[in-house]
């Protein structure tokens, strides 16, 4: 049985936040609201919360899940940047976008893309997911909250906690979030690439919407 925090989206309580910490530290598998939608996270370093994770989405490895990290200080630690990517990432973040980008040797193998050696990384703007990044001190492993099957994430935390509740450890209440997933923008290449549309506009990559 899941536990269930109702949590101030604009004023996180500090000890809820402490709370939903301890749960991740300790394995927990938990959706949290972003600004784009509600979404699914873990420790960056559990592998069996993250295959729970996975099973609870329906997906396999070679799809990416995110790095959801403070902001632009730790990318460095995860992702090969140049000059351009850093300029185009750094327009729009905080904001609801996840960025394919080349990952670092310090990148533990199963958490990039088993072919492409890249990975996602996304830097949240919403309270609760900050402040939860700053209390954890480092970055959360993360998927949007698409159950298997449907085409949109979900959305209300009730009703994630009657499907979900025998599934994960944790549902942030929140309040309702945008029903749009966020924006996945592929950098490897010359040009920047569209790979999922969602709430991030993508004018600002030179992409037509």
């Amino acid at each position: 049985m899941s536990q269930f925090f109702q949590i101030h989206p604009d004023n996180p309580q500090t000890r809820l936040i402490r709370q939903a910490a301890q749960i991740i530290d300790q394995g927990g598998v938990v959706a949290l609201p972003t600004d784009s939608s509600y979404a699914l996270a873990c420790h960056l370093d559990d592998k069996a919360a993250a295959d729970r994770l996975r099973r609870i989405r329906g997906i396999d490895e070679k799809h990416h899940l995110s790095l959801l990290v403070r902001d632009l200080s730790e990318l460095a630690s995860f992702a090969q940047v140049d000059n351009r990517q850093y300029r185009l990432i750094k327009a729009v973040t905080p904001g609801p976008y996840v960025f394919i980008l080349e990952a670092t040797k310090e990148v533990p193998r199963r958490l990039s893309h088993p072919s492409r050696k890249t990975i996602g990384l996304r830097v949240p703007d919403h309270a609760i997911t900050l402040a939860l990044l700053t209390e954890l001190g480092q970055p959360l492993l993360a998927s949007t909250l698409i159950m298997p099957g449907e085409q949109d994430p979900l959305n209300d935390a009730e009703e994630i906690r009657s499907r979900l509740e025998h599934q994960v450890e944790l549902v942030v209440d929140g309040g309702a979030c945008p029903l749009e997933p966020s924006t996945v923008i592929d950098l490897t290449g010359e040009v920047p690439v569209l790979v999922r549309a969602g709430r991030g506009p993508v004018e600002p990559f030179g992409i037509s919407a």
